[in-house]
């Protein structure tokens, strides 16, 4: 069965496990989600639900988003999110998906927007090794240094790493396993660390890889 819900980061912790091993992992507060939209090969071309989650005052929400909820009699909700599946789905619009659609042991990819950087050189960015800081270095120990050939190109070649805007991208990290589920609290945890801060929208979906 294929799984989907969308959540907010809580945080990193700590866990043991049955050997009395740490086990470290990211809190999620999953769901609860509702149905807004189920799409079917025979309509749209392709199998895939739309998932709400997140309440919000419908004045905070633009005529579109607001009427695609008042269609379906529906609640506002803040965040859409589409999740493509490979096959029909025994979910329907309306329907509520909680935390406890995943189970201990389901292993998920989350996808988020990572941390924003702003603008970083290319040792941080790339992890570009610095100069020697003796023997006449010169206060360039942190630059870029040489941009490639000289006469020929005579121009610096597309894909060359240098400073620039970092982090803020959509990240997925795949694979990780379900340590635990609390159904009551709508938590779940991960093991390892996802992308984006704490309080930021990440998206939980059965992994693609088959382990």
């Amino acid at each position: 069965m294929q799984k989907a819900i969308i959540g907010r980061k809580v945080g990193m912790t700590q866990l043991f496990d049955e050997a009395g091993k740490v086990v470290p992992v990211t809190i999620i507060e999953a769901g609860p989600c509702v149905v807004t939209q189920k799409k079917t090969v025979e309509k749209e071309g392709y199998c895939a639900i739309q998932l709400g989650f997140g309440d919000v005052n419908e004045r905070k929400l633009s005529k579109g988003e607001a009427g695609h909820l008042k269609k379906n009699s529906l609640p506002m909700k803040k965040h859409l999110k589409e999740f493509r599946f490979d096959g029909d789905t025994a979910l329907n619009v309306g329907d509520i998906v909680k935390a406890d659609i995943f189970g201990e042991g389901d292993r998920v990819d989350v996808t988020g927007i990572s941390k924003g950087k702003g603008f970083a050189g290319t040792i941080k960015r790339w992890n570009g090794q610095r100069t020697p800081t003796t023997h006449g270095g010169g206060p360039v120990h942190r630059h870029a240094g040489s941009m490639g050939a000289n006469s020929t190109p005579s121009r610096i070649m597309k894909g060359k790493k240098m400073p620039g805007h970092m982090g803020a991208e959509q990240v997925t990290i795949q694979n990780l396993d379900v340590v635990k589920v609390d159904p009551e609290l709508n938590v779940i945890a991960v093991r390892g660390a996802i992308p984006g801060p704490k309080g930021g929208i990440v998206f939980l979906k059965n992994t693609v890889k088959n382990v």
